[in-house]
């Protein structure tokens, strides 16, 4: 009986010490490291997603928007291991309408050309956080559904963005990434100026990135 008990201790001290040794070779792939990228690399992401925008999109009478379709492009360089620059393109649409009446005004296009910023301090085994910001342009547009004719301006875009890489391999990362951007302008709405056509939103991302 003592030979059993120390046979079947023994086997449960491997396993203790099995499970042990795999957790810590575990925390030893997610420590923390400085520095997120390698110097000279080139990023090239695309990623998909919705946007919904912040504000109702004007004052001048109750409107609703639709959570839309967003499309992002990137092209980015490091200067070194926590530092890149590059650009965005990015695209996203939104219905309009007013609430009394109900009347589907049509959908706003908007694309934003964007020199980024981008930094990313650490990383944590194959997890990499970054945090990047933009200056540009946005690019609006509207498609109408009445014969109304409703002209947004073009205007002065801020993006400011957060997110994640998951590193697959040294050259492909699943990436998702949350980003707010602003779109503040006016419109002229039937020969009429409106002065508080705001479409800034907030996106949500999720795609690819390759390495080079």
């Amino acid at each position: 009986m003592g030979v059993v008990l120390t046979r079947w201790g023994l086997v449960g001290f491997m396993l203790i010490s099995a499970l042990a040794l795999g957790s810590q070779a575990k925390a030893e792939d997610y420590k923390m490291e400085q520095g997120g990228i390698e110097p000279g690399k080139v990023v090239l992401g695309m990623r998909a997603g919705f946007a919904t925008l912040t504000q109702s999109i004007t004052d001048e009478f109750r409107s609703s928007t639709d959570v839309g379709p967003l499309v992002n492009f990137q092209a980015m360089y490091s200067l070194n291991k926590w530092l890149l620059v590059g650009m965005m393109l990015e695209w996203e649409r939104h219905g309009v309408s007013t609430e009394r009446p109900s009347i589907d005004l049509g959908h706003q296009d908007t694309v934003s050309v964007l020199p980024t910023v981008e930094v990313r301090p650490v990383r944590f085994g194959p997890i990499i956080p970054y945090a990047n910001m933009s200056f540009g342009v946005n690019v609006n547009s509207f498609g109408e559904n009445i014969g109304t004719t409703i002209s947004p301006s073009n205007n002065f875009a801020w993006r400011l963005g957060w997110g994640a890489d998951y590193m697959l391999t040294k050259q492909f990362a699943l990436n998702t990434e949350m980003a707010y951007k602003l779109n503040n302008g006016h419109a002229t709405i039937g020969g009429a100026r409106v002065d508080d056509w705001n479409a800034s939103s907030f996106g949500f991302l999720f795609g690819a990135k390759l390495f080079f």
